[in-house]
């Protein structure tokens, strides 16, 4: 074999692999582009999805705060009806007896018919003592349990 033969042949292995390893880079960096492409699709479609979950949600709740608006002045309507219907009649409203017993309870607090809330216990025995739930003595079996309001 020549030499000016073996550098033709050096030549045309060393393109050979180059368009070998070119590609196999393509094909490797090829795949993972389109993959990256899909990716970005789906992101693009959820985003469309979200968009539109979320205008829906808005619509939703613009609805229903139309609803409620619409109950209260049912509700406005209706108390108003009532009073003027109590009032034709010469009686008490709920309303009217409701705000009679606040401010009776407001201007006499004396009349309280609720007990003061109790953070101790009654006598030595009570629910917040110490033994309290203990099974032990025979003598504690045998007392009486501590009223309960």
């Amino acid at each position: 074999m020549e030499y000016g033969n073996i550098n033709w042949l050096v030549a045309i292995v060393s393109l050979l692999a180059g368009l070998g390893l070119g590609g196999l880079g393509y094909h490797l960096f090829g795949a993972s582009a389109a993959r990256f492409q899909r990716q970005r699709q789906q992101l693009a479609e959820r985003e469309r999805e979200l968009s539109e979950i979320k205008e829906g949600l808005g619509e939703h709740f613009s609805q229903v705060g139309m609803m409620v608006t619409n109950i209260q002045r049912e509700i406005r309507t209706l108390e108003h009806r009532i009073t003027e219907d109590a009032s034709t009649l010469n009686c008490e409203t709920p309303t009217t007896r409701r705000l009679d017993a606040v401010e009776q309870k407001v201007l006499d607090p004396q009349t309280e018919d609720i007990p003061a809330p109790r953070d101790y216990a009654d006598g030595t025995r009570g629910t917040l003592s110490e033994d309290f739930g203990l099974k032990g003595d025979s003598d504690n079996q045998n007392s009486p349990p501590p009223p309960r309001y």
